[in-house]
């Protein structure tokens, strides 16, 4: 199963930890880790904040923003380190269902900025991000049962159909504010998930001293499995 990735001060980690248990959402929490993650992802360094279980990470300094595949030079800060889960997670099991998407396997998701505000917490508030993935009417109740059943991946969609419902005009559909472009075809509908780069928008507004985050597409890799995850399979 994919995750999502955070790593903050320590001073700021509670209230970091409140607003993902606000917005579950977009901030589903898997772990919270301090000395060990063999729980979750055997033989992994990202504790330590290791430059080797993330292939490309964000780093913000108050609000603003590299991307760099090292981040060894942060391993004596006093950080405490989030993941949280991934749509990225369910997207074969849709495949496996006969409701293949659409998007090149050469392109992220696009993601965009509603206008739906989170639940703040401390100096973490903003706006949902959700990503979008176009599918045709009739499969928008199955995709939408397949994704329900992973809360720990974002869950089903929270919205489909006309993007302006959620604040985003019809001419953003093609210009993302986050990810890749794709077209939507005679037919298809815009259906939208909440998105785990909902995190990394409230760390930039909240221009912290330091925040270490995965780049959008370069997620951690954990041991557990999707199926682990599927609440159907826990309540039989």
């Amino acid at each position: 199963m994919k995750a999502n990735f955070v790593s903050l001060p320590k001073k700021y980690s509670f209230d970091f930890l409140m607003f993902c248990l606000r917005n579950p959402r977009p901030c589903p929490l898997l772990a919270v880790l301090s000395f060990s993650c063999i729980e979750i992802a055997r033989d992994a360094n990202i504790c330590t904040v290791s430059l080797a279980d993330i292939p490309l990470y964000r780093v913000f300094k108050d609000g603003k923003m590299t991307e760099q595949e090292s981040i060894e030079e942060y391993q004596e800060n006093k950080l405490v380190s989030f993941l949280l889960g991934c749509s990225f997670s369910w997207e074969g099991m849709l495949t496996e269902a006969g409701t293949t998407l659409s998007i090149s396997s050469h392109r992220n998701v696009p993601m965009y900025i509603t206008n739906i505000p989170n639940r703040t917490s401390g100096p973490f508030g903003g706006f949902l991000v959700v990503s979008m993935r176009p599918y045709r009417p009739e499969q928008v109740p199955q995709v939408a049962a397949i994704t329900s059943r992973f809360p720990g991946a974002h869950g089903g969609p929270i919205h489909s159909g006309d993007p302006d419902k959620i604040g985003i005009s019809p001419d953003r559909l093609g210009q993302p504010d986050f990810g890749d472009a794709v077209t939507i075809r005679d037919g298809e509908l815009p259906v939208f998930w909440a998105c785990g780069v909902t995190p990394q928008t409230a760390i930039m507004a909240a221009a912290l001293p330091l925040v270490i985050t995965h780049s959008p597409g370069h997620m951690f890799v954990t041991d557990i499995l999707i199926e682990e995850m599927d609440i159907q399979q826990c309540s039989t």
